[in-house]
């Protein structure tokens, strides 16, 4: 592997703020003194998100993948694929700077002892919707593979390079939310998991994602995890030599 870390970043529409939260990760990733490279996958965006990330555009840490509209999950499954090709571990985090890089020093100190490390968020407002899908996943998950993430869908996650190759292998590039997915993924094939608890706060910019959306993704969500739930942890466990 060439990096100790490769950050996943799918943007889409986040003109307003993207410069700064690079940034911010940049610099949150340099004084931890790892050897990183971030991967910001720009979903299409159709306002001036692209132009501003021309500012990186001489930044060998700061890799820009392009693509049509697709989708929040197609576009963090291009960047785990590429991901996980270049670095021992993996960090997705979303662009709207809901969760702020400081936490992720905890998550890396604990790297180790695990397989995976999952923030979960603390001081969310969630409205009726996204309350719906977060529960929901949570639930499924904990039905379907059992406990051990308490935030199945969070975009803040450390996942070590071995363990989740072979799952996004797996996963349709159109997945709604694959994180849920990987997450159960996870709990099946029994990894070492744990929970850091990160500070969550509102967008500051953007648009969030419409209920009607959100209640039809979740449904999408489930049918995924009725789909997927027993290959995935099956692959995983193959991948690490288990029967």
């Amino acid at each position: 592997m060439g990096y100790d870390l490769a950050l996943v970043m799918p943007v889409y529409n986040e003109q307003a703020c993207i410069v700064s939260v690079v940034r911010a990760w940049r610099e949150a990733l340099a004084a931890l003194e790892i050897d990183f490279v971030m991967l910001i996958v720009n979903d299409g965006s159709t306002d001036g998100t692209a132009d501003a990330l021309e500012e990186f555009a001489d930044d060998q840490r700061v890799r820009i993948l392009h693509q049509a509209n697709a989708g929040h999950g197609p576009a963090i499954l291009k960047g785990y694929r590429q991901a996980v090709q270049e670095a021992e571990w993996v960090f997705q985090c979303d662009s709207d700077n809901e969760m702020p890089p400081e936490p992720f020093a905890e998550l890396w100190s604990q790297r180790d002892a695990y397989d995976a490390v999952f923030g979960h968020r603390q001081g969310r407002d969630q409205g009726a919707a996204r309350r719906t899908l977060t529960t929901g996943a949570r639930l499924a998950v904990r039905l379907l593979f059992g406990p051990g993430v308490r935030d199945a869908n969070v975009p803040y996650r450390l996942i070590r390079a071995s363990r989740l190759s072979p799952v996004v292998e797996r996963i349709a590039p159109q997945t709604f939310a694959p994180n849920v997915l990987i997450a159960g993924a996870l709990i099946g094939a029994q990894v070492r998991i744990a929970n850091v608890a990160v500070p969550y706060r509102a967008r500051q910019s953007g648009r969030s994602t419409p209920s009607w959306r959100l209640c039809k993704g979740a449904a999408r969500s489930l049918r995924d995890i009725l789909r997927y739930r027993k290959c995935l942890a099956a692959a995983l466990k193959e991948a690490a030599g288990e029967k």
